[in-house]
Parts: structure tokens; sequence; C-alpha cells
């Protein structure tokens, strides 16, 4: 069994939209205020506060008459969101994330709720503190009872509800097809079989659009009601940018692991990549990294294989044919004569028939290919 999470929009009354707004707000209150005493605590008296301590804290906040309001609210958000604060923790002390932020109420909200929270029955969603159902969209049904859901409020004002079931999931049927891909920004990404997948730019299509809200949102009074409409219009265009990007990336995976049973990929440092000022917001609307995650997940749930290379092979100035190097390939440079073999090459495809036999190699061989290779393997080739 694997679980896997399904989204769906909830379209709350108003009672229901005030009672999560004061759930929202007394998790962002805990989360903030046991992030502070936890910060403090160190800075003052070199203090480590575990999960058991910050709990306690929390239960002395519910005791006292100046945060008895987190009482209106069910506990089990309250105590999620510390569990996720030492998740949090515990990923900045093993070197995998920065020191926890403080939430803001202008971003994106969420309350996660288990089972003694919520109930799920005939189709209807009920949660706690609240008599009637929540009127989410049921999209699809669901393959189980959820052990979790999440309610979540976006930066665009739109509600959604997240549960996470339990599902089998169906493995495709073993096709002999495989493929190699080479991500880019001309287009999103090239197979080895010379298919161009073009970059449709979301940001860049909506640009006026939000040039033109953001501008009208500059000229508002700081504080005031036309202000936070304003910024709600510049908040539903990024929703509808990333809605865009998503859906195109979701699509796209589909159909690459549907139809190959091996995808070969470039592991690629999207993140180090960004600090390119010239490229950054375009690498940023490509959206590489949630593909290649995409690709990953939706891989092993049809028992597929995804091989990822190293990011230092060079892709782009080997020849596929006799895999001589290119002293240098400038990126303006599209199409390319081999001096060994007199082959021409187009360079994105070229990349991906390299990223293909690399990739199949690193499955083969169980070793990280890469681009630092001997001089006398780079001699006899």
């Amino acid at each position: 069994m694997t679980k896997r999470a399904y989204r769906y929009r909830l379209y709350p009354t108003p009672e229901q939209e005030q009672l999560l707004a004061r759930t929202f707000g007394c998790v962002r209150f805990v989360y903030n205020a046991v992030l502070r005493y936890r910060t403090d605590a160190f800075h003052e008296r070199r203090e480590r506060i575990g999960y058991v301590a910050a709990n306690a804290e929390l239960s002395r906040m519910k005791k006292s008459s100046e945060t008895a309001f987190l009482n209106e609210v069910s506990s089990v958000p309250l105590q999620q969101c510390l569990r996720h604060q030492q998740t949090a923790f515990k990923n900045f002390f093993e070197g995998r994330a920065k020191y926890p932020n403080f939430k803001s109420k202008r971003h994106h909200q969420s309350a996660e709720f288990t089972r003694s929270a919520f109930k799920y029955r005939d189709g209807k969603l009920f949660i706690a503190k609240c008599k009637e159902p929540l009127p989410v969209r049921w999209s699809r049904e669901l393959p189980s009872e959820p052990t979790t859901i999440t309610v979540s409020k976006d930066s665009a004002g739109r509600y959604f509800v997240a549960c996470l079931c339990e599902f089998d999931p169906e493995s495709l049927p073993v096709t002999p097809k495989m493929v190699g891909i080479d991500l880019g920004l001309k287009d999103l990404f090239v197979t080895s079989d010379g298919h161009r997948i073009g970059n449709p730019r979301h940001t860049a299509k909506y640009a006026t659009r939000l040039a033109k809200a953001q501008r009208r949102l500059s000229r508002k009074t700081l504080g005031s009601k036309n202000r936070a409409k304003a910024r709600q219009k510049v908040a539903r265009l990024h929703a509808k940018i990333s809605d865009c990007r998503m859906d195109r990336l979701h699509k796209l995976s589909r159909q690459i692991v549907n139809e190959n049973q091996v995808i070969c990929v470039e592991s690629l440092k999207v993140k180090n990549m960004l600090r390119n000022r010239a490229l950054a917001k375009s690498i940023s609307d490509a959206g590489w990294g949630e593909f290649v995650r995409q690709l990953e997940y939706k891989a092993a749930w049809a028992d597929r294989q995804v091989s990822a290379i190293d990011p230092w092979y060079p892709t782009s100035k080997r020849c596929s044919g006799c895999w001589h190097v290119m002293p240098e390939m400038p990126l303006q440079v599209r199409a390319w004569t081999c001096p060994e073999c007199a082959a021409e090459h187009d360079r994105d495809i070229n990349a991906a028939i390299n990223i293909k036999a690399a990739g199949l190699a690193v499955l083969a061989l169980g070793e990280n290919v890469s681009g630092m290779e001997p001089a006398s393997v780079s001699d006899s080739r």
C-alpha cells in the first residue's frame, strides 16, 4: 500500500470560513510563539527545546487567561503544527534546510487534522467544532478512508482540502521504449527521438496584466481595503500562472511515463542555476525541478525506471557518434559539426541522445557516469 494525497477545491460557508480563519490564526500564533520560545531559550540559556517541552508550553498557553482563545478551536491542528516545527528543526540540524521561519498571515495558511479531529462518512467530510459537512467539490472518489486531511487557504483566497489515503498503484505494461530528455528554455525539453516540446512561458504570457496589477497595488494606501483588494488581484494572477504551469507539467510527465519504460534525465542543480540573474526568471518559470519530481514518483507508481546522470557529464559538447568532446560549446551554438567524424548535430537532440546512453549505462553498471574520465579511456574512444 502506498500513501497519496488527493486535493480538492473547498467552498466553505460563512460560518465555516470564520471557524477556519480562527483555526488558521491559532495555528500560526502557536507556531510563532513556540518558535520564539525555542529560539530565546537557545540564545539566552543555550537550551535546546524538544517536542515534549514545546507541547508543554502549548498546554501552559491554553491554560493562561491571555491565550484562552486557543481553546475555541480543535487542539489537533495546534499539536500537528508543533510536530511540523520539530521536523523543520530536525532538517535544520541535519543540514537539509535553513532555520525555521515565522509564519505570515498574508501567505499560505493550513491546518492539519488527524482521525480524531475529522469524520468521513457517506462521501461527506466533517471536522471538529463544525456540525455541517465541508462543501467539497469531489472531482473523483477517494480510494479509501483518509488518514489525515489538511485544509488550506492560498494567498488568492481559495480553499482546498488534501486527503491522505492509501491506494494500490497499478503497474503499466512493460514496453521496450526508452527515452533521454534534455531540459531547456527555448524548448521545455527535447527527447532523444527528436521530439520537441515547446516552452509556453506562462509568466511572459501574463506579464502585461501582472505588471498593470502590481502598479495599481503600489499606488494604494498601506492598510486600506482597496490595497487588500488589489493584492488579491495580484495573487490571483500568480495563482493562474502557477496552475497553468502545473497542469502542463502533469500532462507531459504522465505522457512520458505512459510511453516509456526507462526515462533518462539530468540531475540538475536548479538552485545553483538560479544564481544566474539573466536566466533565473526563465528557469523558475520552466519548472525543471517539479517536472523531474513528477517523473520520479509517477514512474515509481507505474513500475517504470528513472535514471539521473551526473550534471557535469558533457552532454551538449560530446559527439553522440564517436564520443569526441569539444573543448567549448557556447549557448548560442545550436548546431555543430564533429571535427572527428564530420557528423552534423543539433545541440539539443545530441544532448538527449547522450543523456539516454549515459542513463542506460548507469542502470546497467550501477555506476555514476560523470564527465571526469581518465585520459586513457577518452583516448581509446
